[in-house]
């Protein structure tokens, strides 16, 4: 099982960050139409598979977003 809702946590840090979805899909050289299919879940952020796998083995997925540095650290 899947803790975070990666789906809507990018929509939020677009907004934290005053950054449309079309500037972010720039940013990271896609189109704003590949970003918003992420975004609601037509492709997903994380694969079916590896989900499964770690459910098996007994894990849920929890993942946590820490700010780098400006420095990139």
């Amino acid at each position: 099982m899947i803790k975070n809702n990666i789906e809507v946590d990018v929509k939020v840090k677009c907004i934290e960050h005053e950054i449309t979805q079309a500037q972010l899909a720039e940013e990271i050289g896609t189109t704003s139409q590949y970003v918003n299919r992420i975004i609601k879940k037509q492709d997903g952020v994380v694969n079916k598979t590896f989900v499964q796998m770690l459910e098996a083995l007994g894990y849920n997925i929890e993942l946590t977003y820490v700010k780098r540095n400006k420095g990139g650290e």
